[in-house]
């Protein structure tokens, strides 16, 4: 009873996926691109808390101290389209298309979750021109 016994640390990475939020959003812009307007409303309605809750764990990694700027605020932009698009899609009249301002909120949060992996693979180009620091004197 009075032993001590090593506890493994708790990693909440598991919980949620930066990939969900992305992957629901796509399925709503799909969804509105093939004419399921039904679909693509209720879909886009899921993808807002998956959004939320990547822009809440990016924004608090970033408070943290972790180098995850860029991934809040690309985020909490993808959050704002989302709610934009759900909010106008759910106000349109019933069978008169999908709105071209949900269409292109839709369209807008895919490229923003999409920002943080361009700048991820651009990245070894900033230091493309440098020498190494053990070389230089």
């Amino acid at each position: 009873m009075g032993e001590d016994r090593p506890v493994r640390t708790r990693s909440y990475a598991e919980m949620g996926s930066r990939l969900l939020p992305l992957s629901a959003t796509a399925v709503a812009l799909a969804a509105s691109s093939a004419g399921l307007t039904g679909l693509a409303l209720y879909v886009g309605l899921v993808a807002v808390p998956l959004a939320a809750a990547a822009a809440y764990t990016a924004a608090s990694d970033w408070l943290e101290g972790e180098h995850a700027r860029l991934r809040a605020f690309s985020s909490s932009l993808a959050l704002t389209l989302l709610v934009t698009a759900s909010a106008v899609r759910y106000d349109a009249p019933a069978h008169t298309g999908t709105p071209p301002l949900a269409s292109w909120s839709l369209v807008l949060a895919v490229v923003a979750y999409a920002i943080p992996a361009v700048a991820w693979v651009l990245e070894p180009l900033r230091y493309a021109g440098r020498k190494p620091a053990v070389f230089s004197r």
